[in-house]
């Protein structure tokens, strides 16, 4: 556990967990002000950077302001002060307050903001509702004489081959027998011309990143002894990994819509808007999928889960009513749960506030209580 961190170190902790190259291409995530050189005694953490988390932050001393959502998304021209995302920015920055985003990258991250509104409801055997694929993966196998075998091993690692998970250097190895007859002008480093030879080899198999593998080739080459190396390298498919959008899971006791939604409405923020449902009341609801924030995009996606119900934010009406109209019984019944976009991404400020305090152990983390959600009136 480190103690009081530098903006830097917290920027290298947070880009592990969410890492920024997984976020969508129009986003902007990272940091928006601050000095990576500072020192961090406190954070707020949420989902909204507007005038009344900023000021929120720096009455309380905050050093870092972290949000979900970030203050420059779209386009500017400007951050005169004179302009309202100028205005906040300069406000920042006069008070030493940093501005740090982890939007569409905390959004699909393991601990981020679905795994965080799965949690809130109990979900579980959660999985990624549209997984990301697993980075692309060789497998190549190299034969070696006995004594090289450590050396390659080592020198194939080196090169970025070998790291399953939290392990490096891991490596399969079976001894057996080799040959092979040198040919004239061949400069054979064991054997003689014209004479068959066989001899002691292992076989060694490792796994590596595909984006390696012109180092790991040329790293397996410099370290071989021989002048031609025998070796086998295939693409291994692309597998779904633990990450993605959304997440999909089970109820511990299945239950009615209506009991579903209220249950939902109690577990959830609470908002203006609330929680409302499409679909039949009675209905019965064991498996749910659910994604914090706008994620009516992933309607097929939850069709082919099997789920009975979606729970999101920023459901439209056509797309609603066509999702629940069953279309002469040929799809499964599927339940529908519109939440206020706010409510459905605050539950991950609690998982990434105590990533935060596990980590530094001299930071303070607070979490905002403000409901930023900007629907204030509610009739009916």
């Amino acid at each position: 556990m480190l103690g009081v961190p530098t903006l830097a170190e917290l920027i290298d902790a947070l880009d592990s967990w969410y890492p920024p190259d997984t976020a969508e291409s129009w986003d902007s995530v990272g940091l928006g002000c601050g000095d990576p050189a500072d020192r961090i005694e406190r954070v707020l953490l949420a989902v909204d950077c507007v005038p009344a988390t900023v000021a929120e932050a720096i009455d309380n001393g905050a050093g870092l302001l972290l949000t979900h959502h970030p203050l420059l998304l779209s386009g500017i021209r400007t951050v005169a002060a004179d302009t309202p995302k100028g205005a906040l920015l300069h406000r920042m920055i006069r008070a030493g307050v940093a501005h740090f985003v982890a939007h569409t990258n905390a959004d699909v991250a393991a601990g981020g903001v679905s795994d965080a509104l799965a949690e809130r409801l109990g979900l579980l055997d959660c999985r990624p509702l549209q997984p990301d694929p697993r980075p692309a993966v060789d497998q190549l196998t190299v034969y070696v004489p006995l004594p090289d075998t450590d050396r390659l091993i080592g020198a194939l690692a080196e090169a970025g081959a070998g790291a399953i998970g939290n392990y490096t250097e891991c490596a399969y190895v079976v001894e057996g027998v080799g040959q092979f007859r040198p040919q004239p002008g061949a400069d054979p480093a064991e054997g003689e011309i014209g004479v068959l030879h066989r001899g002691p080899e292992n076989r060694v198999t490792v796994v590596l990143p595909r984006s390696r593998r012109t180092a790991v080739l040329a790293a397996m080459r410099a370290a071989h002894p021989y002048e031609e190396v025998a070796f086998e390298l295939t693409e291994q498919p692309s597998l779904p990994a633990g990450t993605g959008s959304g997440r999909v899971g089970r109820l511990p006791e299945p239950m009615s819509l209506a009991g579903f939604t209220d249950f939902v409405c109690r577990r959830l923020p609470p908002t203006v808007w609330g929680v409302r449902a499409a679909g039949r009341p009675d209905q019965q609801i064991r498996t749910v999928a659910v994604c914090g924030g706008s994620g009516a995009g992933y309607l097929p996606d939850v069709r082919r889960s099997g789920a009975d119900a979606f729970l999101t934010a920023d459901l439209k009406h056509h797309v609603s009513s066509e999702a629940v109209a069953e279309p002469a019984g040929l799809l499964p019944e599927l339940a529908l749960l519109d939440a206020a976009h706010w409510a459905t991404e605050a539950p991950w400020l609690q998982l990434a506030a105590g990533r935060l305090r596990e980590r530094f152990g001299g930071l303070q983390v607070l979490v905002s209580e403000l409901v930023t959600d900007p629907w204030t009136l509610h009739a009916h």
